[in-house]
């Protein structure tokens, strides 16, 4: 039997101390959390950044070290600051250095980083080693060279080699939500069906229980299966929220795809023990006859500038969608005529379908909307200079040309807000390997006071 804690959905969002310390009171064999992933959007593994902020990253870091010291067990982070980019990684060894320091506490560190050599990957596209999964956008050359970074999503293989180093503590770059909780039961002979299983069922922490926000559970897992018990007080696993979670993030609740295989649940039953646990079983796991690892990838998509008005007026209210599309009309028009380069505009209505657009079909009008406005340019200056030229539209558009202009209200002065450099996803797609290691770098340091 092997006893997983993990202690939240990831590292930044905060848990129950109460119910760590329930956890470690269980006898864990290792702890493990997430670091983060791509829900964020592109601007973190753009950038190489974290979206947590560091002082709550390293009260909770610190925390779970001293877990970690008190249990004797090896405590592994996935995805490391967010988007696991190299430079994400580099910056949770730095705060887990100043930990150390602090308490002067000696450490073996290892850190797996799984950031890709872009001429490499050219190289693998041309071999045809790089395949595109559904809805991939187009690949080439040019679209990996102009990635500011590219990540592999490492597997269990890679986990493994680094908790084999036998480290204390394993920073690990990008992974699969699964990676760092299925590594361990499975070096350990674990029924490979539950232990997949189980790490799904536990990748967001409490998040399949009844408690979401109490963040801890502990997964026993053994030769038939999995246990899931929620270290909250008040929290409690049932067949209902342990079952609906392989709904989370996937397309198939019955499937799920993994570097070297797939876990199938058809077959899985769910069964309550108590009011708070849960056993599955029947879980299959199918091994592949290619090993792949997922590429994500990120580049600049230019620069954008954002102002946002506030409008009151029960007719401009009435007549919203009219009035936006009357000023990106002739904003757009003006712009063209006076400045050099690539920009779009774009009229968000907030309180109006701003979330989802087109999509959404139950758009309310109200007696207040907020204009967003957005400007995106091939450099940051054009992206400013087309934004000021919609200022006043914004301010004083009329609907008709024979009537009084109106005026509306900027919460801010300036309205113009820039937010710099944005970034868009660029891959969707899979890289084969001939060796689960091949991807991915593994280093080992003697942290000492």
């Amino acid at each position: 039997m092997v006893k997983v804690l993990i202690p939240s959905g990831a590292l930044g969002l905060g848990y129950d101390r109460a119910a760590l310390a329930r956890g470690i009171a269980a006898k864990p064999d290792i702890i493990a959390i997430d670091g983060g992933s791509t829900d964020s959007g592109p601007h973190y593994l753009g950038t190489g950044t974290s979206k947590y902020s560091r002082n709550s990253t390293k009260a909770e870091w610190a925390e779970l070290m001293e877990a970690r010291a008190q249990a004797g067990v090896p405590l592994i982070i996935g995805t490391a600051g967010t988007c696991g980019a190299d430079t994400a990684v580099d910056w949770l060894v730095e705060i887990t250095r100043e930990i150390a320091a602090e308490r002067g506490e000696s450490l073996k560190l290892a850190v797996l980083k799984s950031g890709q050599d872009i001429e490499a990957l050219v190289h693998a596209l041309g071999a045809g080693r790089i395949t595109d999964l559904p809805a991939a956008p187009e690949i080439s050359a040019s679209v990996l060279r102009d990635c500011t970074n590219v990540v592999a999503l490492a597997g269990a293989e890679q986990i493994q080699a680094a908790l084999d180093t036998g480290a204390d503590i394993v920073i690990a770059g990008r992974t699969t939500d699964t990676a760092i909780l299925s590594a361990l039961p499975l070096a350990r002979g674990c029924h490979a069906g539950g232990v997949w299983h189980g790490a799904k069922i536990g990748e967001c922490g409490a998040l399949a229980t009844t408690s979401p926000n109490s963040g801890t559970i502990l997964i026993e897992f053994d030769e038939t299966g999995f246990t899931m018990t929620p270290m909250g007080a008040d929290a409690r696993a049932t067949p209902h929220t342990v079952s609906a979670h392989m709904l989370y993030e996937n397309s198939d609740p019955y499937i799920l795809y993994e570097p070297g295989g797939h876990l199938d649940v058809r077959g899985a039953t769910y069964t309550a023990l108590d009011d708070r646990t849960v056993r599955v079983e029947g879980s299959k796991w199918v091994v592949s006859d290619r090993y792949t690892v997922k590429l994500e990838g990120a580049r600049q998509a230019g620069f954008q500038t954002v102002s946002l008005a506030l409008v009151r007026d029960a007719r401009y209210v009435e007549h919203i969608n009219a009035w936006c599309a009357d000023i990106v009309e002739k904003c757009a028009a003006k712009a063209q005529a006076r400045v050099d380069g690539q920009f779009g505009i774009e009229l968000r209505i907030i309180g109006q379908n701003a979330t989802l657009g087109e999509l959404d079909s139950q758009a309310v009008a109200g007696t207040e909307l907020g204009v967003m406005g957005i400007v995106t340019a091939e450099t940051e200056a054009l992206s400013r200079e087309v934004a000021k030229m919609l200022n006043p539209y914004l301010l004083h558009h009329p609907l008709t040309e024979q009537e009084e202009m109106p005026t509306f209200a900027f919460p801010f002065s300036p309205p113009e807000m820039p937010r710099g450099a944005i970034y868009e996803f660029c891959l969707n797609h899979v890289l084969e390997l001939d060796d689960p290691m091949q991807a991915f770098r593994l280093s080992v340091e003697e942290i000492k006071p």
